[in-house]
């Protein structure tokens, strides 16, 4: 593989966050940025003499979010995201109200929005977006077509999936958006996801109870 994948849970709920670096190259990128998950990052940049450019959201959803300002802060990294999601990620506050609690969540500036179909550079290497919606409107996954594995928030888990019940949610579109978007990469894709540990794409096709191919 052409960059080393760090799995750093962090925050109330450990919530994946995932610091790609390539340290050969010096490049570093983190996938969510869940509470706290600043002073694990920062010992492993420092460890592989990496510097962090880019934070990619998969969702918009609080506890991906809840250190993105801090990061953004403290790196300058430039932040990418869906733009369905907007309004979670620039006024987190909203998300107060249906969690029943002031969860003191700030304000996270999204400097390029991205889409269904996306490809560009980054500092690890070229990655696919793909849009991936039904747990929340903005969940996108970053696929790593030549590394084979892809990193899908909170849409797929090993052995299970997303709810559905917040608002935004929809069993339907996350089973034809998991089918579509997640199931089509190849079986010997690792996927990497929002909580608990990797799994691949022909294991969950194959076993996974709600969404089976």
């Amino acid at each position: 593989m052409s960059f080393n994948v760090h799995v750093l849970p962090a925050g109330p709920i450990q919530t994946n966050a995932y610091l790609l670096t390539a340290p050969g190259q010096g490049g570093a990128v983190l996938i969510d940025a869940p509470g706290d998950v600043w002073w694990d990052v920062e010992a492993i940049l420092q460890k592989e003499k990496c510097t962090l450019t880019e934070l990619w959201l998969t969702h918009g959803h609080w506890d991906h979010t809840q250190g993105g300002a801090d990061v953004v802060r403290r790196t300058g990294a430039k932040v990418r995201a869906h733009s369905d999601d907007r309004t979670l990620i620039e006024t987190p506050e909203v998300m107060n109200r249906f969690m029943g609690e002031d969860l003191g969540l700030e304000p996270v500036h999204v400097d390029f929005w991205v889409g269904q179909g996306d490809r560009f550079s980054s500092p690890v290497g070229e990655v696919e977006v793909r849009h991936v919606p039904g747990h929340c409107p903005g969940n996108v996954l970053f696929y790593f077509e030549k590394e084979k594995v892809v990193f899908v928030g909170d849409a797929l888990f090993a052995g299970s999936i997303g709810r559905t019940d917040l608002p935004g949610g929809s069993m339907k579109q996350l089973d034809q958006s998991i089918r579509s978007q997640i199931y089509t990469l190849p079986d010997d894709t690792v996927v990497y996801p929002g909580h608990g540990p990797e799994t691949t794409v022909g294991r969950e096709k194959r076993s996974n109870p709600y969404v089976r191919a």
